[in-house]
């Protein structure tokens, strides 16, 4: 049995993706929200032997899969792998696959449209004009400016070409100490303290792990720019949340774009809400059809792989007992 037990919002019923999973045998479906609590995740999943993982709110823990010993393979739909216990999940002889790659270009084009929203104030100027005014202020050019990127894969290498296009000078930094790739795409690497210091533009590409939280701390906005903009299409939590909020609001920085939040949705009287150097989008940065549609396949693709046994993009194979 297959199941997706966290389809809310629903991207994968009615999609080709969803007939491709039928024809792989019993597929169950939940399109009601839920799948956040653990109980009810682990309820969803039952006795299905393959979970397709839609949100990352689904949090996959230990404790989920010792209510689920049937459970043998999750295909994640996304790169991301924060809300699953990779070391337990490889205990107990799960595999786990995500579709890394897929959302490069849509993202990497939004991280750029941040920038390019932050620096050039757009939001605000349409607010003000829309209620009578004619705003004149200075705005922020890309072209001969240091963009700093923290992330090597396919969306930071992308996101690098990109700011290269605009004529920007591109510093990298790789979690992995893959300079020898950064080198052979054109990419200069850096040093973090290094892209903080002498970045103009910062944006974050990294999984979430032990190592990246709170990547962007205090330390490092003290070392940034007063002009610099920050730009996360990553994880929230690669940012100190309270290191940002003063450095927003005491203008050690010139502003954040922000497509990911410590809480998601984002609730109401949250305080990035009330700054006017602030562009927010709704963790939608890959939401275009082609991405769904291409991403969904790879990830019932995935499946398939599994129950052929040749899977393929494994971020956690399971560990094999002696």
């Amino acid at each position: 049995m297959i199941v997706v037990p966290d389809d809310f919002p629903s991207v994968f019923e009615g999609s080709a993706a969803q007939e491709k999973a039928k024809a792989l045998g019993t597929l169950r479906v939940y399109t009601e929200r839920g799948a956040d609590d653990e109980n009810e995740l682990a309820r969803r999943i039952g006795d299905a032997k393959v979970a397709i993982n839609i949100r990352a709110y689904a949090r996959f823990t230990d404790a989920v899969f010792r209510a689920c010993p049937n459970l043998r393979m999750i295909s994640i739909w996304g790169t991301g792998t924060d809300n699953i216990d990779l070391a337990a999940a490889a205990r107990r002889g799960i595999t786990v696959c995500n579709t890394a790659g897929v959302n490069a270009i849509a993202v990497a084009e939004h991280a750029v449209a941040l920038m390019l929203a932050v620096a050039r104030k757009i939001p605000a100027i349409d607010r003000e004009m829309r209620s009578g005014a004619w705003p004149r202020e200075m705005l922020t050019q890309l072209h001969g400016k240091t963009l700093g990127v923290f992330g090597a894969g396919s969306i930071g290498a992308r996101v690098a070409n990109l700011g290269r296009a605009f004529g920007m000078t591109v510093l990298a930094w790789s979690a992995r100490g893959d300079t020898a790739r950064l080198e052979a795409m054109g990419i200069t690497p850096a040093s973090k303290d290094d892209i903080v210091r002498r970045a103009d533009f910062i944006t974050l590409h990294l999984r979430l792990t032990p190592a990246t939280l709170g990547l962007i701390g205090r330390s490092e906005f003290a070392a940034m720019k007063p002009t610099a903009i920050l730009v996360n299409t990553g994880r929230g939590a690669l940012v100190d949340r309270d290191a940002l909020l003063t450095a927003l609001a005491s203008g050690k920085i010139a502003g954040a774009g922000l497509d990911v939040f410590h809480d998601e949705p984002i609730k109401a009287g949250d305080p990035l809400l009330k700054f006017t150097n602030t562009v927010l989008s709704p963790h939608n940065a890959g939401q275009t059809p082609e991405v769904r549609r291409d991403g969904l396949l790879r990830a019932v693709e995935n499946v398939v792989g599994f129950l052929n046994g040749k899977p393929t993009s494994v971020v956690a194979p399971p560990v094999l007992s002696t």
